[in-house]
């Protein structure tokens, strides 16, 4: 008889090093970002030591940034601050209109 194995990771979010979610993405634009940032120094006639050293002052910035801010705001943290951001402080109403065609339909 074949026994299956139930996979019991459904619905639970993707994780790779206690990265979760998004900050995954993030990681990777930011190396690749780096990478590019390399190509064009070394093409721009830069010193390839001086290439490196900006190389990896970058990813390890880009490693303490997303490790933090993974760690900070959690899976969903970092998209709930920044909607937050663009929620109005009040809404101001200069008119009536709008609750005289409330009362009209």
């Amino acid at each position: 008889m074949i026994k299956y194995s139930i996979n019991r990771g459904i619905n639970k979010p993707m994780e790779f090093k206690g990265l979760k979610a998004q900050y995954i993405g993030y990681l990777a634009a930011g190396l690749g970002l780096t990478l590019i940032a390399f190509a064009i120094g070394y093409v721009m006639g830069m010193s390839m030591y001086s290439c490196l050293g900006v190389a990896v002052v970058l990813a390890t910035a880009d490693f303490v940034l997303v490790f933090h801010l993974s760690a900070t705001y959690g899976e969903h943290g970092l998209m709930k601050k920044m909607a937050q951001n663009h929620v109005p402080v009040s809404v101001i109403i200069r008119s009536r209109k709008i609750f005289y065609n409330l009362i009209k339909s």
